[in-house]
């Protein structure tokens, strides 16, 4: 009889691969579970399912893919969910007879149900994105209730990728994720160092119970400092080779023949002017043969602006550290995750742009569930704001109004301590105060254009706007009137765990006016 193994399971579900492992209580190393007509490989399993009807059986992973080019299979294959669940601004598939929520809770279902008994599960350790933790994590919470084990934690994606590594607590890191369909840039602090303990998951269930909306005691956090991506990933490299050597050629079994290329052409063993046969499908469904080189690889990569689009990323997070008053020296390292990452053209640009901080690059695909089973449940990651909050002000010496930052992009909530402001009168004799507020668009945009159907991404950025809140401003009335441009109210603002913008208001000699909620920044 084989010998059970109790202890943490760890699932990384991926928009391209989904990656399960477990850790042993009694172990410090980890294992990839394998799971037969499941997994692709040890611990992967490809995030696609095929699900016709209830009366019949569903497929996930490698099972699901082999049906892809069945009929119907737009109806009835389901890939390419995972960055639509949580996230109400991207349009899904409507053919498909799954909603994104559905096709990823029967993948879990399929999952756990096929998890080999051997593993007796006391924890379970579930990924977030970071760009869609709140609606993510609300349908994570959810799932949750119809799976059967003590102990649920949940850790955002970055931060189990940075534990992933061997780096010191306190540390600064970079992490450049480039997967199936996306790609994320973030810096992280890791908490601890210096005799401070370190970061810990946000604990869901304990016990059997639900403790994901209960828990009040003061946490510890690790800290994102500044994070940025977009909505291009391998997935769209892939299309760029094939449309390379046939224009407007969408053949879904081209595209697994370009992937497979490309990760060829990623190995370092490789020399540059080989040039390696690829067979792809053209009109009436006839094989050709094609050649491609690393050389003829990295052109098409520079000539779909992937270089100049990760260097408007990089940009960004950069700036957003400088504001925390983080530099590229403060960085411990560069952790590099994602199938996209060993690209050695994009291990190249990394290492041009930042040459003097080590870079690392784990396993690609596993090290985010690798480093979800080092974190230990009981204290939850903060969320981030996904955009900017600025209030309006007017300005003295230009005789203007303008949008003052209060909170910005990227910074934790809710917060610990009050962001004070004081304020002016714009015009003379003023006795009414107008608290107006305004957001950036929740993510900077990256423009991607469509050339006869296919991603391609522009050279020219667009910068963030903001954007006035619809709510109804809040309206001070003061006792005695103000001249212009003398300082009238003292502001206090901050962010609640329920996610409400409030402000404590005074006037200039201390007198308390009263605290008021301004709107919930969700």
């Amino acid at each position: 009889m084989e010998e059970s193994l109790s202890g943490t399971l760890a699932i990384d579900l991926g928009n391209t691969n989904t990656v399960v492992a477990f850790q042993d209580q009694k172990d410090i190393n980890s294992v990839l579970v394998e799971i037969p007509n499941i997994t692709s490989s040890p611990g992967v399993i490809p995030s696609a399912v095929w699900f016709e009807e209830p009366s019949k059986i569903p497929k996930i992973g490698i099972s699901a893919l082999k049906m892809r080019d069945n009929l119907n299979s737009d109806l009835f294959f389901h890939s390419n969910f995972k960055r639509l669940i949580g996230n109400s601004i991207e349009k899904i598939n409507q053919k498909n007879i799954l909603t994104p929520n559905e096709c990823g809770e029967k993948f879990f279902q399929i999952l756990w149900a096929n998890i080999p008994q051997k593993y007796v599960i006391k924890r379970l350790v579930l990924t977030a994105p970071i760009d869609t933790y709140k609606g993510y994590r609300e349908w994570l919470v959810n799932l949750c209730e119809k799976i059967s084990v003590d102990e649920i934690a949940l850790v955002d994606e970055p931060t189990a990728a940075s534990l992933g590594i061997n780096v010191p607590f306190g540390s600064k890191i970079m992490t450049l994720d480039i997967g199936g369909s996306t790609i994320d840039m973030n810096i992280v602090k890791i908490e601890g160092g210096e005799g401070k303990s370190g970061p810990i998951a946000e604990l869901l269930k304990f016990q059997g119970n639900d403790v994901s909306s209960i828990s009040k005691q003061k946490i510890r956090c690790a800290e994102i400092i500044g994070k940025t991506g977009s909505k291009i990933g391998g997935k769209d490299i892939d299309q760029w080779i094939v449309d390379y050597f046939i224009p407007e050629n969408n053949y879904i079994n081209n595209l697994s023949k370009a992937e497979k290329i490309k990760c060829k052409l990623s190995s370092s063993v490789i020399k540059y002017e080989n040039r390696y046969p690829i067979k792809l499908f053209t009109e009436q469904n006839k094989e050709s043969e094609f050649y491609l080189s690393k050389e003829i690889f990295e052109k098409i990569l520079i000539d779909n602006n992937l270089l100049n689009h990760l260097n408007s990323l990089l940009k960004d997070l950069l700036n957003q550290a400088r504001g925390k008053f983080c530099t590229v020296d403060d960085l411990n390292t560069i952790v590099l995750v994602g199938g996209g990452t060993q690209i050695p053209l994009i291990k190249e640009w990394i290492t041009k742009k930042i040459p003097r901080i080590q870079i690392k690059s784990p396993p690609p695909i596993e090290s985010v569930a690798l480093g979800a089973l080092a974190m230990t449940p009981g204290v939850r990651i903060k969320d981030i704001l996904n955009k900017g909050l600025s209030i309006r002000l007017f300005n003295k010496r230009e005789q203007k109004h303008l949008w003052h930052p209060i909170f910005c992009k990227g910074q934790t909530w809710p917060t610990e301590a009050p962001f004070k402001l004081i304020l002016q009168a714009s015009k003379k004799n003023q006795k009414i105060f107008e608290i107006i507020i305004g957001e950036t668009q929740k993510e900077r945009a990256y423009d991607v254009i469509f050339e006869n159907g296919l991603p391609k991404l522009s050279e020219i950025q667009n910068e963030e706007e903001i954007i006035k809140w619809d709510k109804k401003p809040l309206k001070i009335a003061l006792k005695n009137e103000s001249n212009i441009g003398e300082d009238t109210l003292k502001l206090f603002f901050k962010i609640t765990k329920n996610a409400d913008l409030l402000v404590k208001c005074f006037n200039i000699k201390d007198e308390f006016f009263g605290e008021y909620n301004l709107g919930n920044i969700l």
